[in-house]
C-alpha cells in the first residue's frame, strides 16, 4: 500500500533543508583584499544583486574598492583611470599603520591632482596623476554625517566643500607622520589644500566641522586647528548656532 507525504510536510522539509544551507552561504563574507583588482571586485559587487552585504562600497556611491588595483570599472560603465597605482615613497621598515586611523604613516607624500567628486563634508575623491582616483578623508575633522541618516548640519558642510574644493578643482594632498596613510575604509588620510589655503581649516572657521583627533593620538596642525574653533564656537558660526 502507497503511503503519500502530505504536501504540507514536503514544504516543511524543504524551509528546513534552505534553513540549513543559507548560514553556510552568508559566512563566506568577503572584503576588498579578496580581490586582485577593482574590476574584480566591481563586477561580483553588480552580480550580488541589490543592497551590499559585504559592505564593499564604504561611501554607497556604487563604486568598489576604489584602491585597488587597475583595470577599474564604475557602477555599470567603465571609469578611465590613469595608470596603476605607483606610491611615491616607501614608508621605513619600522613605521606603523593603525588601519583606524592612528600610527605613523612614514614619510610626508605630496601629491597633486583633480578633484572629481565632494562626497560630503570631510571626503572628495580626487584623481591623480600615475595613481587614479582615490577616495580622500581629510585629515583632522569631522563634519554631520549626510549618509546613513542626514544630521543637522551636514548638507551645509557638503555644499560649501563643494565651494572650497569643486569640481575639476586643483587640489594637494599631505600626508601626516603623525597619522595613519588610510583609514579603515581604504581612504587616504590627507590634509587637503587648494590656492593655497588648508581646506579642512576652512571648514572650521565656518563653524561647519569639528576637530579631530583620533584617539588621543594628535595631528601636526591639532594646535592650530582647536584654535581657529574656539573662534567659531565664540562667534556661533554655522552649525555652533544650529545644531552643537
Amino acid at each position: 500500500m502507497r503511503r503519500f507525504v502530505s504536501p504540507l510536510v514536503l514544504i516543511a522539509l524543504l524551509a528546513a533543508a534552505l534553513a540549513w544551507v543559507a548560514p553556510a552561504s552568508a559566512a563566506a563574507d568577503m572584503d576588498c583584499g579578496d580581490f586582485a583588482t577593482q574590476a574584480a571586485a566591481q563586477s561580483f559587487f553588480l552580480g550580488a544583486g541589490p543592497g551590499d552585504p559585504h559592505r564593499l562600497d564604504a561611501d554607497g556611491d556604487g563604486v568598489v574598492c576604489e584602491t585597488n588595483a587597475c583595470p577599474c570599472i564604475g557602477s555599470g560603465v567603465p571609469v578611465p583611470l590613469v595608470g596603476q597605482p605607483t606610491p611615491t615613497a616607501t614608508p621605513t621598515p619600522t613605521s606603523t599603520t593603525n588601519p583606524d586611523g592612528s600610527g605613523n604613516s612614514g614619510p610626508v607624500r605630496r601629491h597633486w591632482g583633480n578633484v572629481v567628486k565632494v562626497t560630503d563634508g570631510d571626503t572628495l575623491k580626487v584623481r591623480l596623476q600615475g595613481v587614479g582616483v582615490r577616495s580622500v578623508r581629510i585629515l583632522g575633522i569631522d563634519t554631520p554625517e549626510v549618509y546613513g541618516g542626514r544630521e543637522c548640519g551636514g548638507d551645509a558642510a557638503s555644499a560649501h566643500m563643494e565651494r572650497l574644493a569643486p569640481v575639476g578643482s586643483r587640489v594637494r594632498l599631505e600626508s601626516d607622520p603623525s597619522q595613519a596613510d588610510r583609514d579603515r575604509y581604504g581612504r587616504w588620510l590627507r590634509y587637503v589644500s587648494r590656492k593655497g589655503a588648508d581646506v579642512g581649516r576652512e571648514q572650521i572657521r565656518r563653524g561647519l566641522a569639528i576637530t579631530y583627533v583620533y584617539r588621543n593620538d594628535p595631528f601636526r596642525r591639532t594646535s592650530a586647528y582647536l584654535r581657529t574653533e574656539k573662534v567659531a564656537h565664540n562667534l556661533l558660526r554655522g552649525s555652533w548656532e544650529l545644531c552643537w
